[in-house]
């Protein structure tokens, strides 16, 4: 990365709101054995990487990591803004996002963290750490059978590669059918009653897609046009986050219709139903981790990902 200047990171960055702090199991986990703070720290950084970053390093343990949180406390940058920084910074070699399975017995579920190191760590060093925190995290003195369960039918066991040249794909596998192939209708899914008052989570998410990106804003009748669609992605376990990131992942330089290239992605990228229940094979390894592209959110394992991001969005990488 070059060096844009050697001025010290923000420590403390003025905030017009106080950090929310994360679901417990979420949020912000630092690693081990670092340096102690000092004014040196990122300071090869850009000045957004280096500010987020100084912003990033003064939260506590289990403070919210997602983007919109990120972009509320702090003054300087947008919800775009940070997206960008945060993959800058995984790239760097500051940061992983990761899901882990937290839990014992039928008590399990997926959550997602953000490790953090002050000091820039390299993709050996990374893989390594995450093996031993999968390791470590595994309950002792229980049979793996009645203590974990199987990742989601989602999780690839390495990111394929892009549908199309210039979006990387999202939370996708075999199940669902490649772009130009023919594809059964959605399964048509209850959109949760809105009023022009409280709109529903579908229509609010597509809504928003204007302010992370411009070239996919939608007009209020487009939105309501696409509701049906997206509700489907809530419907198989998505959240919005998840959503507007897999929307706006990759996007060309210029859009002619915005409308069109949305309904598109929702259609292409929609992940596939889960099942009721996904036991593993007999003797089957079960990952209790998966690291989380920083770009487009793809999970998979640790080694097959190279400066926190999957190998569609490395090769769509414009450095």
């Amino acid at each position: 990365m070059a060096v844009s200047n050697l001025s010290p990171a923000l420590r403390a960055p003025a905030s017009s709101r106080a950090h929310p702090k994360a679901k417990h199991g979420y949020g912000k986990r630092s690693v081990p054995k670092q340096r102690p703070c000092g004014e040196s720290d990122f300071a090869l950084l850009p000045e957004r990487e280096r500010h987020i970053a100084g912003y990033v390093d003064a939260l506590p343990d289990g403070a919210a990591m997602d983007i919109k949180s990120l972009a509320r406390s702090q003054p300087l940058y947008g919800q775009m803004a940070v997206g960008s920084a945060l993959r800058a910074l995984g790239v760097a070699g500051h940061l992983r996002h990761v899901r882990c399975l937290s839990g014992e017995g039928d008590q399990v579920r997926w959550v997602t963290r953000t490790f953090w190191s002050r000091t820039a760590r390299d993709n050996e060093w990374w893989n390594a750490f995450l093996t031993a925190e999968e390791r470590s995290s595994a309950p002792q003195g229980v049979a793996e059978a009645a203590t974990t369960t199987a990742p989601p039918p989602w999780i690839p066991a390495e990111p394929a590669d892009p549908a199309e040249p210039a979006a990387p794909e999202a939370d996708v596998s075999s199940e669902v059918a490649a772009p130009g192939r023919a594809q059964s209708p959605l399964t048509t899914v209850p959109v949760p009653q809105a009023t022009a008052d409280r709109p529903s989570a579908a229509f609010l998410a597509l809504a928003h897609l204007g302010r992370i990106d411009s070239r996919v804003a939608l007009s209020g009748a487009e939105c309501a046009a696409l509701e049906q669609a997206a509700a489907e992605w809530f419907a198989r376990g998505v959240d919005a986050d998840h959503l507007t990131r897999a929307l706006t992942a990759g996007l060309p330089a210029s859009i002619d219709t915005p409308f069109g290239f949305v309904r598109r992605r929702l259609r292409d990228k929609l992940p596939p139903r889960l099942p009721a229940a996904a036991p593993a094979a007999p003797g089957a390894p079960v990952r209790r981790l998966m690291v989380e592209c920083t770009d487009c959110g793809v999970p998979g394992r640790p080694e097959v990902f190279r400066d926190g991001l999957c190998r569609p969005c490395r090769d769509t990488d414009p450095a």
